[in-house]
């Protein structure tokens, strides 16, 4: 990231590696430049020092330190999220950092949405340009607008490649790209009015059926009034690309409607995710629900369509922040809480109390990812910034411990994190939001003792594990596409960035 003043358009950024164009010499016999040109004389006094523009090193170094990225009071590189802003100064991003940014703003903030898997393939397909991501969001209109709020499905397409430099795009263009990327991204939305405002939202889609368009697709959104809007969205991702469709007004009612958690609104919700094996084909939906009295429900649906709710899951002292579904074991799923613990359970149980409980946090613990990858590490984030790395096999060891020690620990935020999610198809890469306007990405496979990865460019406080810091005023939530490899979305005050870095 660079910072400038608004009404400053040029660019200050230092320069890239392998961008200055230093001079090359080939060496005769006798250790002596050869002279290409054959000077009819050499002065034996003076030695020149070669350097960009015929001028000495020094002097170009002293002149990129002085243009290069702008500093604070202390002289000291701009760090998101640690330094401040002067007045009259925005921050923008290096857009060669990328290979995809864009940003699209809703009418009011959205702050959580999830992606919806398509049918528009996976791997090397989805690396060409221009993309196309399908997703679902729920609004926060400011107080005095609730009837404003809206549940919205969404279609963005146009999502072009970064502009690259001639002799990149010559090489790779016939594998990239399908047309032409200077277009316009385009935002297609179909609406619900659920007249209350979305804490958050998640969606869950059946196996996928190739005869059809999409996968049957179902979003369960917490609001504030406590209850838990259950939608077929189907339809409305369908209407995309079927010209001609209309959306009737039953088929925006929600097809269910939760009620347990009463007058208590919650921001805890994950769907069990669909068997991969054809043996479990015909699973069906089941959603846990939490709230911030501390409850956990767990809602199954019926062959026949309906819904049941269990009673409640108890043991919590405090809000219920996040809920986590074991990828491995169909009937375990973890708890996240402000009473800064964190929970296994197992929805066998009678009892309905949790088989572990780990006091994870000094602060409250706000979000939970489970690796789908490897299913025995867990990472979460709290209210003091800090990211950690769980091995859960430690946990099952010693199920009567309540305090165990991280594998991997950060405090590189000073700001709440927001969200945390594991990399798909990459069990070391973690994305990480967080109060302080940022999205992290981070590696957690290098090593701290490895030499060459402790290398910060000077900077201090950056773990070597920090990989990438994006920008984004208000940032709540961000999800990796599991389509596209390497592609995120993240939502916030600001509205929406869908981005692509050149890290991952």
């Amino acid at each position: 990231m660079s910072k400038r003043p608004t009404e400053d358009t040029a660019s200050n950024g230092l320069p890239r590696p392998g961008e200055r164009d230093e001079p090359t010499f080939e060496h005769d016999e006798a250790g002596q430049f050869e002279d290409e040109f054959e000077d009819e004389f050499e002065s034996e006094d003076e030695i020149m020092v070669a350097g960009e523009d015929g001028r000495p090193d020094e002097e170009v170094e002293a002149e990129e330190a002085e243009n290069a990225m702008q500093v604070d009071s202390n002289n000291q590189t701009f760090m998101v999220g640690r330094n401040k802003l002067s007045k009259g100064e925005v921050l923008e991003p290096d857009e060669t950092a990328y290979e995809m940014l864009h940003r699209l703003e809703p009418p009011w903030p959205c702050l959580s949405f999830d992606i919806i898997r398509d049918h528009l393939g996976e791997g090397r397909a989805r690396k060409r340009y221009p993309a196309t991501v399908y997703s679902v969001a729920g609004t926060q209109a400011a107080r005095g607008h609730e009837k404003e709020n809206e549940l919205l499905v969404m279609k963005m397409s146009k999502l072009s490649r970064n502009t690259r430099d001639e002799e990149e795009d010559s090489e790779s263009d016939d594998e990239d790209s399908d047309e032409d990327e200077d277009a316009d991204p385009i935002l297609e939305t179909k609406k619900i009015r659920p007249d209350t405002a979305t804490n958050r939202i998640r969606a869950y889609q059946t196996q996928s059926d190739p005869s059809t368009p999409f996968a049957t697709t179902l979003t369960a959104t917490l609001s504030e009034s406590g209850t838990v809007l259950i939608h077929d969205v189907t339809p409305h991702l369908t209407s995309f690309d079927t010209p001609g469709t209309t959306i009737t007004p039953q088929q925006n009612q929600p097809i269910h409607t939760i009620r347990a958690h009463k007058s208590n609104e919650g921001y805890a919700v994950d769907w069990q995710k669909p068997a991969s094996s054809s043996s479990n084909t015909t699973q069906t939906p089941s959603l846990l629900t939490g709230d911030t009295a501390g409850n956990i429900y767990h809602t199954t649906s019926t062959p026949s369509g309906s819904f049941t709710t269990s009673s409640a899951f108890t043991g919590h002292t405090s809000s219920v922040e996040e809920l986590q579904w074991s990828p491995s074991e169909p009937f375990v799923f973890a708890s996240a809480s402000a009473d800064n613990t964190i929970r296994i359970w197992d929805t066998r149980s009678k009892r309905r109390t949790p088989a572990i409980s780990i006091t994870a946090s000094n602060s409250d613990i706000n979000v939970l990812s489970w690796s789908h990858l490897t299913s025995y590490l867990l990472a979460s984030g709290d209210d003091a910034g800090r990211l950690s790395i769980w091995d859960l096999r430690a946990w099952q060891r010693n199920p009567k411990i309540t305090t165990h020690t991280p594998i991997a620990d950060f405090n590189f935020h000073k700001e709440q994190i927001t969200s945390v999610e594991w990399h798909p198809t990459d069990d070391s890469i973690v994305s990480v939001c967080a109060g302080d306007d940022t999205c992290t990405l981070w590696d957690l496979a290098v090593e701290l003792d490895d030499e060459e990865s402790k290398d910060t460019a000077g900077v201090e406080g950056v773990p070597p594990q920090l990989l990438f810091v994006h920008y984004m005023e208000g940032v709540k939530e961000a999800h990796w596409h599991g389509q596209m490899d390497g592609m995120l979305m993240a939502t916030g005050a600001s509205g929406w960035n869908v981005f692509r870095t050149i890290s991952v």
